[in-house]
């Protein structure tokens, strides 16, 4: 190298993509939905299952809806989605 490239530098960019803590509540439904994939429920059952008000149920099965892990069906159930598997 000539004298000038030498004392060239370049800087680098490191973004390190950690994993997103989950919550407790959202770890347990996660986990009761794979340890019983077949599992199907409305917000009801669900709430009567976790002991969940309506409010937080609704919202962490929503959640779980968004980020594809379960599906809900035409009659309101929601299940393991057919990609979680």
């Amino acid at each position: 190298m000539s004298g000038a490239m030498a004392n060239v530098r370049e800087t680098c960019e490191v973004t390190h993509f950690g994993a997103i803590a989950e919550d407790p509540l959202t770890l347990r439904v996660r986990s009761e939905f794979k340890e019983m994939p077949a599992m199907k429920l409305t917000v009801e059952q669900a709430m009567r299952l976790w002991g969940f008000d309506r409010s937080t149920c609704t919202g962490l099965l929503n959640s779980l809806v968004t980020s594809h892990f379960l599906e809900r069906d035409g009659t309101g159930r929601y299940s393991l989605a057919q990609s979680s598997y």
